[in-house]
């Protein structure tokens, strides 16, 4: 299956298959992050600056500050949206749940 993905209009628009599908100027809260010292940053969305495509998923690096304590740049990988396997759509996720930047294969620390 074949899905067009780029940004529109400087970084402000994710498009999905033609479609404007994720907008800049949202708030979006990571935990385990290293954009900031917060535990968790409440990282207000100013630009897409790359995105791509790890399947299903739809991914982009984010640029914007933290509203807490006001540090600015550039997030890690965000989960930005995910493209249904069967039917082609794509489904964006809530930028107001908590987000883990990365691409990680565990979640946690061992002591």
């Amino acid at each position: 299956m074949v899905v067009s993905v780029h940004q529109l209009d400087d970084g402000a628009w994710l498009s999905v298959n033609d479609s404007r599908s994720v907008p800049v100027s949202q708030l979006w809260l990571l935990a385990r992050h290293d954009f900031c010292g917060c535990e968790q940053a409440d990282f207000l969305a100013e630009g897409f600056v790359e995105v791509g495509v790890d399947w299903p998923d739809i991914e982009g690096r984010i640029a914007g500050q933290c509203v807490v304590c006001g540090a600015s740049g550039v997030t890690d990988w965000l989960t930005l949206g995910r493209v249904s396997r069967e039917t082609g759509e794509f489904r964006q996720v809530v930028p107001s749940s908590v987000h883990v930047p990365e691409r990680r294969t565990r979640l946690a620390n061992p002591e």
